[in-house]
């Protein structure tokens, strides 16, 4: 019986991130069919329905993976970390093109992916619905990072919390809107707060069912990618050149006229967003075009029913 052969991907970091890897793990396996594609992180849920994933492994949670996987084995290692590429801090390329040019990888356009079983499915489309009364349904996710965090705002991600407001106000009359937080963050008047422990899959399955979405630089802009779902996604301190989606209509915030940057290394602002670096001094309320973002919004879902 001939040697098995394998690809064997590791990653870490937040949901988000491994919601942008499946699209690595789509171009690893392209680009070697022939070999099982074995993947180990942290948020594995994401790759379980996944068919070109033969095996997903739980970081921490890999018993007897040395002699089954790499002792003696046939093995290609793909196991770096692209946020330390050229590329990446030069922001020259996308997140994934980067992580796959650092693995010498033939890059065909490959997206993310994200699949539902039927019950995965049947329980959305019970549940979500439901909880609308009738209503079409938007999402606004307004924070993002671990759900264990206890600062109620990082800037350099989240959105601001009077223009979120503002938003629902305008909205909240004609959909019911579910806010996407974290327990340490401000819930919004006029929606339903998502903020309470579901799995991340049951999370994503909002999204098959709403209508509008406005969000950040987080989990759900790369989930929206994943499921084709066009979004309005809102940039504060990150790039949408580099963690972006084309699909999305993508609106920066307005950088400041005198940017400092005093304790950045390879990258502009930490993803954490530390309050001594906040460059909007007293600029907070206006840093987004209010009637910009909701054209976007109406102009996506005019999109969607042409």
């Amino acid at each position: 019986m001939p040697q098995k052969k394998y690809c064997l991907f590791h990653l870490q970091g937040g949901f988000g991130k491994h919601c942008a890897s499946t699209a690595v793990a789509k171009c690893i396996k392209n680009n070697f069919p022939s070999r099982e594609l074995i993947v180990t992180g942290v948020w594995t849920e994401i790759f379980q329905n996944l068919p070109f994933v033969d095996r997903v492994y739980q970081m921490g949670n890999t018993s007897y993976y040395y002699q089954t996987y790499v002792e003696g084995m046939d093995s290609l290692i793909f196991a770096n970390e692209p946020y330390f590429t050229t590329d990446h801090v030069n922001k020259k390329l996308p997140l994934v093109q980067s992580w796959c040019k650092m693995y010498n990888l033939e890059y065909n356009g490959e997206m993310p992916q994200i699949k539902f079983n039927p019950l995965q499915r049947k329980g959305a489309k019970d549940f979500w619905p439901s909880r609308a009364n009738g209503k079409p349904i938007m999402v606004i996710q307004t924070n993002g990072g671990m759900y264990q965090e206890q600062r109620p705002y990082l800037w350099a991600r989240d959105m601001p919390v009077v223009l979120a407001q503002k938003l629902v106000d305008h909205y909240e009359k004609d959909y019911h809107i579910f806010q996407v937080t974290k327990p340490s963050s401000e819930i919004l008047d006029g929606v339903e707060a998502i903020k309470d422990p579901m799995t991340n899959m049951e999370l994503v399955s909002l999204l098959l069912h709403s209508d509008k979405r406005i969000l950040i630089d987080s989990c759900l802009q790369h989930a929206s990618a994943a499921l084709k779902m066009p979004s309005v996604v809102l940039w504060n301190g990150t790039s949408p050149k580099v963690f972006g989606w084309d699909m999305h209509t993508n609106i920066q915030a307005k950088t400041p006229a005198k940017l400092k940057l005093p304790n950045s290394v390879l990258f502009d602002f930490d993803f954490t967003g530390q309050e001594s670096e906040y460059p909007y001094v007293d600029e907070d309320d206006d840093i987004f075009d209010f009637d910009k973002i909701v054209e976007a919004v109406d102009v996506e879902l005019i999109l969607k029913k042409s």
